[in-house]
């Protein structure tokens, strides 16, 4: 004997997003028992079963594979057998609220609720190579979002259906093995080309590429380019040079700069700081601790004049001088490349008419400088004749916008063209 047509209905799904459809189990004509599936949908968070519910014959399918379904909304229609109309109309929450017949006098159990949705376990499937990629609308965005390539992504849904945690799990293991969302690098095999010999980087050359590449990464940079008028500057230090001799120095334009920087940076305090581990606060340091970039034969060193700006010109030009007459020698000690707040890497005597420097981090600024040249400069009258020095001012723009970066520019443009501040 037959019962009612009962129409099933997407059962209460939490608060998933962008729920599809993904597998028909079943087609019209087909015999179900309560707990087989009817179809399969994938929500933001797994593939889950629709289970029929009630016993029956399949009259039809109101839904096709893609198709996008909310909570509450018809699936199917059974023609449930004889007994099962009561259990049927307790499937969804929809149905509950359909008038009911009165019910009969003489006790009745509670209806029974229907086994929840739950979430299809299958195994991860690797997706052959050339082979299409399935994923939902919201697993796409999601992928898009982390720059995710899903025909990399391993498939844990029905039929190799990418869902949201193969995502988030192929996100978690590029992280775990320190690749990021970066892709990697293809390895090539050089010697198909011509002869190739293969030499280890220095020990102090591979942790400064490690170390520049983990700033270059993590700090959004920003690089200020101007050219500073240093004429007078540098009358002033020729006229220096019979004192420098006697003194045994070389007043290189670098004490010069150094001491510049400690003026700036005592009117502009952000740029001597650093931001604490959350990014939220600055760390203002109370001293002026200055890193001068070294090239030596095993690589780049940033050895640090303490207390910089308590030094004055002479003094700069020897500690200048020893520290890179140590780095060189590779006679530096440790706490001499430790401390610093500021850093200067001058490729002037190399060449070279701007470039962008990396932040030392965890300062949050260093200033490039380059090859000092003589240029016309127009005075209001005529051309004349002038001493123009590069800077390349590279900042944390977390830290530091690009009004701030160019006031501290500008004091610094000041400072170096009033030599007898410089000295006193």
């Amino acid at each position: 004997m037959s019962g009612d047509t009962r129409e099933i209905r997407i059962p209460d799904i939490g608060d998933a997003e962008d729920v599809v459809v993904i597998e028909l189990c079943v087609a019209p004509g087909d015999r179900v028992e309560a707990d087989d599936a009817l179809i399969v949908i994938e929500s933001d968070k797994a593939s889950m079963e629709v289970p029929a519910g009630v016993s029956g014959v399949v009259e039809a399918l109101l839904v096709a594979i893609d198709d996008a379904v909310v909570e509450g909304q018809s699936i199917a229609r059974i023609e449930a057998e004889a007994g099962e109309a009561v259990e049927a109309s307790a499937k969804a929450p929809t149905e509950r609220t359909k008038p009911q017949a009165p019910a009969p006098k003489s006790p009745q159990p509670e209806p029974v609720p229907p086994p929840a949705a739950q979430p299809a376990e299958r195994p991860a499937a690797r997706r052959a190579p050339g082979a299409p990629v399935y994923a939902g609308p919201a697993t796409r965005r999601l992928a898009r979002e982390l720059g995710v390539d899903l025909s990399e992504v391993t498939a844990s849904g029905a039929r190799g259906r990418i869902v949201k945690d193969d995502v988030k799990a192929y996100v978690k293991q590029r992280l775990t093995k320190g690749e990021g969302a970066l892709p990697r690098l293809p390895a090539i095999d050089f010697s198909r080309f011509g002869e190739t010999e293969t030499v280890p980087l220095s020990r102090i050359r591979a942790a400064g590429a490690q170390n520049l590449h983990r700033s270059w990464l993590n700090l959004p940079h920003v690089t200020q380019h101007d050219e500073v008028d240093v004429t007078e500057l540098e009358a002033h230090r020729a006229a220096l040079k019979a004192e420098a001799a006697e003194r045994g120095v070389a007043l290189s334009p670098l004490p010069f700069l150094i001491k510049a920087c400690c003026l700036a940076l005592t009117e502009f305090p952000i740029f001597n700081a650093s931001l604490d581990s959350t990014g939220t606060q600055f760390i203002l340091k109370r001293y002026t601790n200055i890193g001068i970039a070294v090239d030596t034969e095993q690589g780049l060193l940033v050895p640090v004049i303490k207390n910089a700006d308590a030094k004055d010109i002479w003094e700069l030009a020897e500690a200048t001088a020893d520290l890179a007459t140590k780095a060189r020698s590779q006679r530096l000690a440790m706490h001499e490349l430790q401390g610093g707040s500021f850093s200067i890497s001058s490729l002037g005597a190399i060449g070279g008419t701007g470039f962008t420097p990396i932040i030392n981090a965890p300062e949050v600024a260093i200033l490039g400088v380059g090859r000092l040249a003589t240029k016309p400069v127009w005075d209001g009258e005529t051309f004349a004749p002038r001493k123009m020095l590069p800077l390349s001012l590279s900042y944390d723009h977390r830290a530091i916008n690009g009004a701030e970066a160019g006031r501290f520019m500008a004091h610094l443009a000041a400072l170096l063209g009033d030599a007898e501040r410089l000295m006193s």
